[in-house]
């Protein structure tokens, strides 16, 4: 915290200590928690101020501690598990998918896995395919997962405490390359709010194009925005907050106005978020509208700096084909 500022993994941090302050059946367990820096500052201290016992520092292990905490939601108590890296809670895919997904449904509404699965994503600095992927189009397959990705500091902190208030499974994913964002503390109010009402969010309003975006995409979307201002041209640019399920009802009224939409997205095409927002926009809409659709090269991320620069967004390659649509050009 520097200069009245909050930072995005400070509010993180913001946002656990109050849970664990203020609920004494939640408790957090999961990979690293205890160290100072695998994942940032986002835990820092908080084994210390309320015991190890409510700050689980687990042995490798996804399949078995998720198991765990499932077992443990069950069974009154609130829980959020953390995967520090999300490539690797592929392999508690079976406790996420098949069990915490569709435990209420297979046994009548009886019991519902009152849990929180944060995932971290972990990109650049030439960590390469293993420690690089987001994987939040996959998990977004199933119904009955709620996932959210903030972007903003504020909704850093404001969205983990509805996620963890939700009774039932939600997914929290929240991207490293975001944690030095802050926001203003006078803008930092401590109002909860619900999951249930958390809509997509206007980051900017305007006439000439629609930019649709969520997570670390709409640091690049604000970007690009920021050079079509240059150039006279006024962006609409939605955050989508929760990706599934997705609230379209902004999205199609916005390119109903504008008429031309981006979306920019940070996995891969192939069924991704953007393609299912792509799709759901054009079925809503009686007319033809100039798209364009930004994603990450159909290849497993580099273990090399130049090529990183390659395969990650170019905010100044996607403003000029961007500077096309808007232009009617081809």
């Amino acid at each position: 915290m520097k200069d009245n500022k909050i930072s995005y993994s400070e509010n993180i941090l913001k946002a656990l200590d109050y849970k664990l302050s203020t609920d004494k059946k939640f408790f957090i367990i999961g990979q690293g928690l205890w160290s100072p820096w695998y994942v940032g500052n986002t835990m820092k201290g908080l084994e210390k101020k309320y015991g190890k016992k409510r700050v689980v520092d687990t042995p490798v292990s996804e399949a078995a501690t998720t198991g765990l905490a499932l077992g443990s939601s069950l069974h009154d108590s609130k829980v959020l598990i953390l995967h520090p890296r999300m490539d690797f809670s592929i392999l508690s895919f079976d406790q996420i998918i098949n069990q915490i997904a569709n435990w209420e449904l297979m046994f009548g509404g009886q019991s519902l896995p009152d849990i929180t699965i944060r995932l971290i994503i972990n990109r650049g600095g030439e960590q390469g395919a293993q420690h690089s992927q987001a994987l939040h189009s996959v998990l977004s397959h199933f119904p009955r997962l709620k996932i959210v990705m903030p972007y903003s500091a504020k909704d850093a902190k404001d969205l983990l405490i509805a996620a963890i208030n939700y009774k039932g499974p939600v997914i929290y994913i929240d991207d490293r390359w975001l944690y030095e964002n802050e926001i203003s503390l006078k803008k930092d109010n401590n109002k909860i709010i619900k999951l249930k009402n958390i809509k997509p969010n206007y980051e900017s309003k305007g006439n000439d194009l629609t930019i649709i975006s969520f997570g670390f995409g709409v640091h690049i979307a604000k970007d690009v925005a920021n050079n079509l201002k240059k150039k006279n041209f006024k962006v609409e640019l939605i955050d989508l907050r929760i990706i599934n399920p997705i609230d379209y009802l902004k999205i199609i009224n916005s390119v109903k106005k504008t008429k031309k939409f981006i979306f920019i997205d940070i996995g891969y095409s192939t069924a991704s978020i953007g393609s299912s927002v792509i799709v759901e926009i054009l079925k809503n809409i009686n007319f033809n509208p100039k798209f364009k659709f930004f994603s990450l090269y159909d290849t497993p991320a580099p273990t090399n700096s130049h090529l990183e620069k390659l395969f990650y967004h170019s905010v100044d390659q996607i403003t000029r084909d961007t500077l096309k649509i808007v232009l009617n050009k081809k």
